[in-house]
């Protein structure tokens, strides 16, 4: 790995044009939507890996048959990984609020309603191609010089970074409550007067300006510091149990993302949980080294420790870089990057006899 790797993945056409259509397919579906079909697309293919490998254990087919390649080269590839599909529909939503073109009647900023699909303006598509590549080209770097964290959500966050520069808007946002971690406005309902999306005429003709809540929780069900902390413990141990039991890294991470359908079609205190599982499942599997066989209870205990790791340094994230900004941050994309350091950082010093699928220098 190094500059001749990065070189060698950047110089195919292929993957620029693809990153640019997963970019805009991203935008035309929604961001939300597009993640949740990375979800589905992972559960696909993890349980074909899994049924090729007990197939080739029995002897049935030999364990070079054939490859899929649905988790890598779809799920995780330019069609639907999120540092290319749900980074370009964020970036195009931030554009489409910039131009005025979405009046959803959204309770925060419009930019940050990834769940609404953008349709087919050509301007809006474009930018969410255009994004697409900026994740393939982190994605790209990050992993060519395997920096120890996940490349995939490296893309996502930096894209984000680029989006609110690149676009007009604040990196963090006016914090307008005692401390940039306090939730009290939001407890309090509070509002503040904006001037965003033109003004409303109220009855009798009189101009008044919009309201938005002062502080805006990414997730209004899912903020509190004790109940973060036992989802994370929560998902932690089940993403473990998924992990070991089957062998995948990445199954619970499909499960937890496509779980996102029920959010995204209204259903209320549905958990985001994916930067939970993906964590505690990549630890669970981590504590021994490749190919032997993993102890159940020290995978749970691991498991719940980055579960709740993951939870809580997700909600650090949506409250320093969401709750008082415009466009949408995404905490557990962050969320996913600072734990697969630590796993990374765990297995460099030797606590841990290997980091899995997270690169190491």
């Amino acid at each position: 790995m190094g500059v001749e790797a990065v070189i060698e993945a950047l110089a195919q056409p292929e993957l620029w044009i693809a990153a640019f259509a997963g970019g805009a397919f991203g935008a035309a579906l929604g961001a939300l939507p597009a993640f949740i079909f990375t979800g589905f697309m992972v559960i696909v293919g993890e349980a074909a890996n899994i049924l090729k490998a007990e197939l080739a254990g029995a002897g049935v087919i030999a364990s070079d048959a054939f490859t899929l390649g649905i988790t890598g080269s779809i799920a995780f590839g330019p069609v639907f990984g999120p540092h290319v599909s749900f980074a370009g529909g964020a970036a195009a939503a931030a554009y489409a609020a910039r131009k005025g073109y979405m009046d959803t009647g959204f309770d925060y900023h419009e930019a940050k309603n990834i769940a609404h699909a953008l349709g087919t303006k050509p301007d809006v598509l474009a930018v969410g191609g255009v994004f697409g590549i900026l994740g393939m080209l982190v994605r790209q770097v990050s992993f060519g010089f395997a920096m120890p964290w996940d490349p995939i959500a490296m893309g996502v966050v930096l894209s984000a970074v680029f989006h609110r520069l690149i676009l007009g808007y604040s990196i963090i946002g006016k914090v307008r409550s005692s401390s940039i971690f306090d939730m009290g406005p939001f407890k309090a309902e509070e509002m503040r007067q904006t001037a965003e999306g033109g003004e409303v005429v109220a009855d009798g003709g009189t101009a008044v300006a919009k309201e938005r809540l002062k502080v805006e929780p990414w997730l209004p069900h899912q903020y509190e510091w004790s109940g973060v902390a036992m989802i994370g413990l929560t998902v932690g141990i089940l993403a473990a149990y998924i992990a070991v039991t089957t062998g995948s890294y990445f199954l619970a991470f499909g499960i937890s993302a496509a779980s996102l359908v029920f959010l995204n079609c209204g259903v209320e205190q549905i958990p985001v949980t994916h930067h939970i599982s993906l964590p505690a499942s990549t630890a669970a599997l981590a504590i021994v080294p490749a190919a032997e066989a993993v102890p159940m209870l020290p995978a749970l205990a691991i498991g719940a420790a980055f579960g709740i790791s993951g939870a809580l340094t997700g909600e650090v994230v949506q409250r320093v870089f969401y709750a008082h900004s415009d466009t949408h941050f995404d905490p557990p994309a962050a969320a996913i990057v600072v734990n697969t350091f630590f796993i990374a950082v765990l297995a460099m010093a030797g606590v841990l006899p290997q980091a899995g699928w997270v690169p190491l220098p």
